[in-house]
C-alpha cells in the first residue's frame, strides 16, 4: 500500500508538471488532438499507478513522450495553416441572414433542434433574432444577433416541424390538426412536408418557416395560443 502511494504521489505531480507546460487552452478549451492527447495520458498514468509490476520509470517516460509529440503538434498547428485545418478544424457557420444552413450542420453531426438547443443556452429564443451562430472548431458556440433581437422574441416559440416530420407533442400544444398546418404551409408554397427543413410557431402566432436549401420566411397567424 506504502508503495501504491509514492507511486500515485510521483505520478501526481510529474502529470501536474506536464499539464501545466502544456499550456492554459489545456485546461480550458481543447483542440480535438489537445483532448486525444490528454487521454492518453491519463490512461498512461493509470497503468504504472495500480500495477506496481510496472517500473515506474515506464509510465513517467511515456508521459514525457506524449508531451514531447504535443509540442511537436503544437508547432506544427502554429506554423502551417493547411496542417492546422487538418488538425484543429475550422469553424463552421450553421445560421446565417439567409437562415440555418443544414449541410454545415450534418457536417458537424448536429441537428435543427441542437441549433435551437444553443441558441436558447446563448438567450435567443427565435430563429430569427440573430444574423449569424457558429460552432468553433473546438465546439464552443457563438451568436451574432440583429439590432432590434428582442422584439423579435416575445413568446417563447416551440417546433412544429424538424426534417420534414411534426413534432407530435409541440403539436397537441398548438390544439390545432395537421390539417391546418399543412394548410398554411401550401398557402407559402410549400406542397410536400418532407421538404420542410424547419417550421417554429410562438404564442402571439409568430410562424418562422424554412425549407430546406431556401431563404427563410416569417409570418403570423390569425390565432394566438397559451404554448407553455
Amino acid at each position: 500500500m506504502g508503495l501504491v502511494f509514492i507511486r500515485t504521489i510521483i505520478l501526481f505531480i510529474t502529470l501536474f508538471v506536464i499539464m501545466r507546460l502544456m499550456g492554459k487552452r489545456q485546461i480550458g478549451e481543447m483542440q480535438p488532438y489537445e483532448l486525444v492527447i490528454t487521454l492518453i495520458i491519463a490512461e498512461l498514468a493509470c497503468i504504472p499507478m495500480g500495477d506496481t509490476s510496472i517500473p515506474l520509470l515506464y509510465g513517467i517516460v511515456a508521459i514525457l513522450t506524449v508531451y514531447f509529440l504535443h509540442q511537436v503538434v503544437c508547432l506544427i498547428d502554429l506554423n502551417f495553416n493547411q496542417a492546422k485545418l487538418v488538425l484543429s478544424g475550422s469553424p463552421s457557420v450553421v445560421l446565417n441572414k439567409n437562415g440555418i444552413d443544414d449541410s454545415q450542420l450534418k457536417k458537424n453531426n448536429l441537428d435543427v433542434s441542437d441549433l435551437i438547443e444553443s441558441l436558447r443556452i446563448e438567450g435567443y429564443f427565435s430563429l430569427d433574432a440573430v444574423d449569424y451562430a457558429l460552432y468553433e472548431a473546438e465546439g464552443t458556440f457563438s451568436a451574432l444577433p440583429k439590432k432590434n433581437y428582442q422584439e423579435k422574441q416575445t413568446s417563447l416559440p416551440i417546433i412544429l416541424v424538424d426534417e420534414g416530420k411534426f413534432d407530435e407533442r409541440n403539436l397537441k400544444l398548438t390544439q390545432k390538426p395537421k390539417g391546418y398546418f399543412l394548410d398554411v404551409l401550401r398557402q407559402h408554397g410549400c406542397d410536400e412536408l418532407k421538404k420542410v427543413l424547419v417550421m417554429t410557431v410562438d404564442g402571439n402566432g409568430k410562424v418562422y418557416l424554412q425549407k430546406k436549401r431556401q431563404k427563410y420566411k416569417v409570418f403570423h397567424l390569425d390565432w394566438e395560443a397559451q404554448l407553455w
